[in-house]
C-alpha cells in the first residue's frame, strides 16, 4: 500500500528528521538514505520498521542537524601535550638548541587534539534517530489505516455486488434444466418418427447427466463461502493482503468453473461482468497490507 509519514525531534541541540515513502511491492522492501554516522545502524532501522510494516517498498530518508552550541568539536589532550613538550625539551639538550619550545611546534603533532567520546556522541545521536523514527512510523501507519479503510468500503460494495451476480446466475441455471430437457426431446423427435422406440429410461439418465452438468450450485455455493472469508479476513486486525490474493484466486476459479458450465448466453454476459468485476478487485489488492 502506498503511504507516507514524517517524523522530527529535537533533543539536546540534535534534530532528526526522518521521511518514509512507500509504493506498492508484493514484499517488504527497504532502502534507507542516512548520514555515514548512522550506517552501522542500518540492521536496526530495519528491524523497527518490520515491527510495523509488512509489505511494501519503503524509501527512508534520515537527516541530522546539530546546532553549534559554540563548544569546539576537538579537546585537549593534556598527557600527549606534555609528553611532547617534554621530548622536544630533550631533543634541545641532546641538540643543544638554545630555541625555546614554543606553542607552534607542539601544534606539529595532530595527537595534541583529540575528539570527544565518541561512543557518547553516537549513541545520543541514536536515541534521538530512534524517537524520531518511531513517531514517523506512526504516522506513516495512520495514513496507510485512513486509506485502508476507504480500500475496505470499495471492495466491500464490489464483493456484495458480485453476490448478486452469483444469485442470478443459480436462479436461471435451475430453469434452464426444464428447457433443456424439452430441447433434448424435440431433437430426438425430429430424428425418430416413433417415440415408442425411445427408451425413457435412457433419456431420463442422459437428461440428468445433463442436468448434472448445467447445475452450478456447487460452484455457487462454493463462491458465496469465499466472498464470506473475505470480508471476514478485511474486517479482521491482522495483515490480510496475502490471504485477500489467495481468496480471489479461489473466487475467480468458481468463476471460470460457471462460465465454462453453461452455454446460455444471458450466464455467459453475466460472467464476463463478474469477472472484470474480479479484476478490478485483484488490483487493489496491490494496494492491501
Amino acid at each position: 500500500m502506498t503511504g507516507f509519514g514524517r517524523g522530527e525531534i529535537t533533543k539536546n541541540g540534535t534534530t532528526a528528521n526522518i521521511e518514509i515513502r512507500c509504493v506498492n511491492s508484493r514484499f517488504l522492501e527497504i532502502t534507507t538514505r542516512m548520514p555515514r554516522a548512522l550506517s552501522q545502524r542500518e540492521k536496526e532501522i530495519k528491524d523497527l520498521v518490520r515491527t510495523y510494516v509488512n509489505r511494501g517498498g519503503l524509501t527512508i530518508t534520515i537527516t541530522v542537524d546539530e546546532e553549534d552550541d559554540g563548544q569546539a568539536a576537538l579537546s585537549v589532550n593534556s598527557s600527549a601535550a606534555k609528553s611532547y613538550l617534554k621530548l622536544l625539551n630533550e631533543l634541545r639538550k641532546v641538540t643543544k638548541i638554545k630555541e625555546k619550545v614554543r606553542l607552534e611546534h607542539l601544534l606539529k603533532f595532530s595527537e595534541v587534539f583529540e575528539v570527544p567520546n565518541g561512543e557518547e556522541t553516537d549513541e545520543r545521536l541514536w536515541n534521538v534517530v530512534v524517537d524520531a523514527l518511531h513517531v514517523a512510523l506512526k504516522d506513516f501507519t495512520t495514513m496507510r489505516q485512513n486509506e485502508g479503510s476507504e480500500l475496505a468500503k470499495d471492495l466491500e460494495k464490489r464483493i456484495l455486488w458480485m453476490e448478486e451476480i452469483v444469485n442470478q446466475i443459480e436462479a436461471l441455471s435451475k430453469l434452464r434444466i426444464p428447457e433443456e430437457l424439452k430441447k433434448l426431446e424435440e431433437r430426438i423427435a425430429l430424428l425418430v418418427a416413433d417415440k415408442n422406440i425411445i427408451d425413457q429410461n435412457r433419456l431420463e439418465l442422459e437428461v440428468a447427466l445433463l442436468a448434472d452438468k448445467l447445475d452450478v450450485t456447487e460452484e455457487c455455493v462454493r463462491f458465496r463461502s469465499h466472498n464470506k472469508f473475505f470480508l471476514e479476513a478485511m474486517a479482521g486486525e491482522e495483515s490480510a493482503g496475502r490471504k485477500l490474493n489467495f481468496l480471489v484466486q479461489e473466487i475467480n476459479r468458481e468463476a471460470n468453473t460457471i462460465g465454462s458450465k453453461t452455454n446460455d448466453a444471458t450466464i455467459a454476459h453475466l460472467v464476463v461482468r463478474m469477472k472484470e468485476e474480479l479484476e478490478k478487485v485483484r488490483e487493489q489488492l496491490q494496494n492491501i497490507e
